[in-house]
């Protein structure tokens, strides 16, 4: 199997030792909002998440979806509500 070079050896905002994970991205388009899993390089100090840039495209592809309610191929799992706080 190919090894791909990694763009950065260490965190770029800290210099912290960067590792790959799992994470959940919330995304938002308009008033939607989805919750997407995705594999990102995550560095162990501050928490920066680095997504490759095909992931990247996708958040795009995802939130234009969601801006234009094309959301028929995506599934739903719950509900969001928005509530004031008054002082």
């Amino acid at each position: 199997m190919k090894q791909t070079k990694k763009p950065f050896d260490r965190c770029p905002v800290c210099g912290g030792e960067i590792v790959e994970k799992d994470v959940e991205k919330l995304l938002r388009g308009g008033v939607n909002t989805a919750v997407v899993k995705v594999h990102a390089d995550v560095c162990l100090h501050c928490g920066e998440r680095l997504y490759s840039q095909e992931t990247v495209r996708r958040f795009e592809r995802i939130r234009e979806k969601l801006e234009r309610r094309e959301v028929a191929d995506f599934e739903l799992v719950g509900q969001s509500f928005q509530v004031a706080v008054s002082c």
